[in-house]
């Protein structure tokens, strides 16, 4: 099931996520409350992650294989991974968690010079991995 994880920290005016969603599922009662996501209504589309000035939105699918989670996240570094590559997954403290996979890099003029990067990764790390070593 594909899911936004929003890791959303700071209590500033932002709220680019909450417009981004078509469903209504990213909640902000003020401009500067922490984004909140009700996960009965979020589908997993992942149009907050490009939108996000901060980084902060992730989509998990936590099904993508029988074996193998997923996440698409934000990637602004140079040079952009390409399918195929093996990249260090790892967790908001910049720790490696494990080995991943890129599967899809998505690059839109839409999305503002944004790359939506996802990694296919062991399922036990599910819920632990924020991204990739910059490569």
């Amino acid at each position: 099931m594909k899911k936004v994880q929003i890791s959303c920290f700071q209590h500033i005016p932002c709220n680019p996520c909450k417009f981004a969603c078509p469903h209504g599922a990213i909640r902000m009662e003020h401009l500067t409350d922490l984004p909140e996501v009700d996960l009965d209504k979020c589908i997993g589309c992942g149009l907050c992650i490009p939108v996000c000035p901060g980084q902060a939105c992730a989509v998990l699918d936590d099904d993508f294989t029988e074996k193998e989670a997923a996440l698409s996240f934000p990637y602004e570094y140079l040079p952009v991974p390409v399918k195929g590559q093996k990249v260090q997954a790892v967790n908001n403290e910049g720790e490696i968690i494990c080995e991943a996979q890129i599967e899809k890099v998505v690059t839109a003029p839409a999305f503002d010079h944004t790359n939506v990067v996802t990694i296919s990764f062991d399922k036990r790390y599910a819920g632990n991995i924020t991204g990739i070593r910059k490569i």
